[in-house]
């Protein structure tokens, strides 16, 4: 298991926007496993909804990205580098992410060609499908 440190060690991001807590499952270059828990205290709950906080779908689709960054950035030839998005496909939101929720992230790398890849992600609540979608990144 990674713990907050060791992310940072992999990946730039940086409080506010690291958005994952710890790494359960690493295979560099193929794969992560990552988990958010989600508070209160997060500074966009203010804001998005005051009555009824909502972590924003763009954060959950980031915070999966940073799970898959974790896992490509993790291979020896990456490290020191920066994963960016290239694009994001067939994003599905499927059930409301809210404080108290501990947010499981999968990303899967399904194809790389030079500093070009895809990962396929999941993002679930206690089994139940929050998030499902392609991310295209691109490193450098």
């Amino acid at each position: 298991m990674l713990t907050t440190k060791e992310i940072m060690e992999i990946i730039p991001h940086r409080h506010p926007f690291l958005l994952v807590d710890t790494i359960e499952e690493l295979v560099p270059g193929e794969s992560a496993v990552g988990y958010k828990c989600v508070t209160y205290d997060e500074p966009y709950f203010s804001g998005h909804f005051p009555q009824e906080p909502v972590m924003p779908g763009v954060l959950q689709v980031e915070a999966c990205a940073q799970v898959g960054a974790v896992a490509i950035l993790s291979l020896e030839e990456n490290k020191g580098k920066t994963a960016y998005f290239g694009a994001i496909n067939n994003a599905k939101f499927k059930r409301k992410v809210v404080p108290g929720d501990k947010l499981r992230m999968e990303c899967k790398i399904i194809k790389r060609k030079g500093p070009v890849g895809v990962g396929s992600v999941t993002a679930t609540v206690d089994g139940e499908l929050a998030l499902s979608g392609e991310l295209t990144f691109m490193i450098s």
